[in-house]
């Protein structure tokens, strides 16, 4: 897979994962795990493109004596999920093109 592609395709799937509420790395990973596979620094890595990207927000809190990071989408994470539907129904349909003589024959 083109890795442009891949790398617009994981940062959709992150800022999907915290959609609906805060979320921390590691359940990030495991939340995505059954669609793709993620390492921590590929996790992380994106976390740190989309928070520079003000798509997402960050804040630390303590949990059971550790300080942990809690990511937060933003209006701009919101609307690049909306954005990316839209432009996936275009990569379906020129998809649709490219298979159809497979799909005639």
């Amino acid at each position: 897979m083109d890795i442009q592609l891949k790398r617009g395709l994981l940062d959709v799937c992150v800022l999907t994962a915290i959609k609906n509420e805060d979320s921390y790395g590691y359940k990030i990973i495991k939340d995505i795990s059954p669609y793709i596979e993620m390492s921590e620094s590929t996790l992380y890595t994106i976390l740190k493109r989309l928070e520079a990207a003000n798509m997402l927000t960050v804040r630390t809190a303590e949990h059971g004596g550790r300080l942990r990071k809690y990511y937060h989408i933003t209006k701009a994470g919101l609307d690049r999920i909306e954005d990316f539907k839209n432009e996936w129904r275009e990569v379906m349909s020129i998809y649709q093109f490219v298979t159809r003589e497979e799909a005639e024959g």
